[in-house]
């Protein structure tokens, strides 16, 4: 089950799409539909050269050696993956192995902290296998079907929080772990699951930059002790150029307003042509 429209959730292609299942004996076809689904999902939809491909580990799939869950621990522990992601700091680190290897966000900040754990002796590896030869993995996956995105289904969450955390991860099929963020390798969820903070939902296409703030904290004039301040996502900023002809997209924003400065930054955004997604109260 998913919450409300796929396709305006922009998870419509995820939902649409069986997962993918591999049945020893199938032809050779079949098995190179199984490795290019495992690339996609544990690389995160990130392009991958001839070069980059595990060459051996393919061979030992197609022989039957490797089932689907090892040829997965395979390609999660290679240079390719280490090479994309293995710098990232830690909680980016960890939130993205969520999303490749149990197609969801974390649930909690002791989750994130029991990896990080991990990561903190220095094991890579472990790191790996503590998702692979986990209890969820074996009852959602086994050893045969390639991880799929379900962190929008009931059933991979157990709060809204967790529900929500997904979108910033991930923002449409067509979208790569990185390159679909303008945060890139910074962490997108760290702060937001320490406080347990729900995060808009919009349209696909839409990313933002999380304020240099706690998005909690009051700032500016009129955020007094009685007042309120809002948290406006806006997208659609283009620039000027001397004739007019050609634009470029700007970078999506998220402001903190206080209340007496709504009808201001409201007539500001629009004059820019930008287009408000969401304005919430913090």
């Amino acid at each position: 089950m998913y919450f409300g429209p796929a396709s305006q959730l922009g998870v419509s292609l995820f939902d649409e799409t069986p997962p993918v299942e591999w049945v020893p004996g199938r032809s050779v076809e079949e098995a190179d539909v199984i490795i290019k689904a495992v690339y996609r999902q544990v690389l995160g939809n990130a392009y991958v050269m001839e070069s980059e491909r595990a060459v051996v580990a393919e061979s030992q799939f197609k022989s039957g050696y490797y089932s689907v869950r090892e040829f997965v621990r395979a390609i999660a522990k290679s240079d390719a993956y280490m090479s994309r992601f293995s710098d990232c700091p830690r909680y980016r680190f960890v939130e993205l192995n969520f999303r490749h290897l149990l197609g969801r966000a974390p649930n909690s900040y002791d989750e994130m902290k029991a990896h990080s754990a991990i990561l903190d002796a220095g094991d890579f590896e472990a790191e790996i296998d503590s998702y692979i030869d986990s209890d969820e993995y074996q009852n959602v996956f086994g050893d045969n079907f390639v991880p799929y995105i379900r962190g929008y289904k009931t059933e991979a969450i157990t709060h809204m929080v967790g529900f929500t955390h997904t979108f910033q991860l991930v923002r449409g099929a067509a979208t790569s772990s990185l390159k679909a963020d303008l945060s890139g390798k910074t962490p997108k969820l760290n702060a937001l699951v320490i406080n347990a903070v729900a995060t808009a939902v919009t349209a696909p296409g839409n990313t933002f930059r999380n304020p240099p703030i706690n998005p909690r904290s009051r700032h500016g004039a009129g955020a007094s002790e009685n007042g309120k301040v809002y948290r406006i996502e806006v997208t659609g900023y283009r620039a000027k150029t001397l004739n007019n002809i050609s634009k470029f997209r700007r970078s999506n924003q998220v402001y903190m307003v206080p209340y007496d400065q709504l009808s201001e930054t409201y007539q500001r955004i629009h004059k820019q042509g930008g287009s408000i997604v969401s304005m919430t109260a913090v």
